[in-house]
């Protein structure tokens, strides 16, 4: 498993886990950059100290602020409002250059209920 498909694993595991999701914001908004295929993407992620460590170590992200969000939020209106948008959602940003999966909405949401029902299974 690649970097990226391990921190995608994680990504749903820990969103599954506490219910919880991060992203961050500056006075410009959100930030949605160009992925290599030309596509926008907004990233998010799973722990506060992940956005944290983006915030710290990526020079373009140094002035954001964490925005936490809830589980129920994400996937009843950030989810259908990216989709809506043509935005993918970046998932786990890691290193310098702040990469990772770009992945559709619905497929992020489908990704983290099967994890949120396997949890409920143990």
């Amino acid at each position: 498993m690649g970097q990226a498909a391990s921190q995608a694993h994680v990504f749903y595991k820990d969103v599954a886990k506490n219910k919880k999701v991060w992203t961050f914001r500056d006075a410009g908004g959100y930030p949605a950059p160009k992925t290599r295929s030309g596509q926008r993407s907004q990233p998010f992620w799973s722990t506060l100290s992940r956005v944290q460590k983006i915030i710290k170590n990526v020079p373009a992200y140094s002035g954001f602020e964490p925005v936490e969000l809830t589980w129920v939020d994400f996937k009843n209106k950030w989810l259908p409002g990216l989709e809506k948008d043509g935005l993918l959602v970046g998932i786990n940003w890691s290193g310098i250059s702040a990469a990772g999966y770009d992945l559709d909405a619905h497929w992020v949401r489908e990704r983290i209920e099967i994890q949120i029902k396997e949890q409920e299974n143990v």
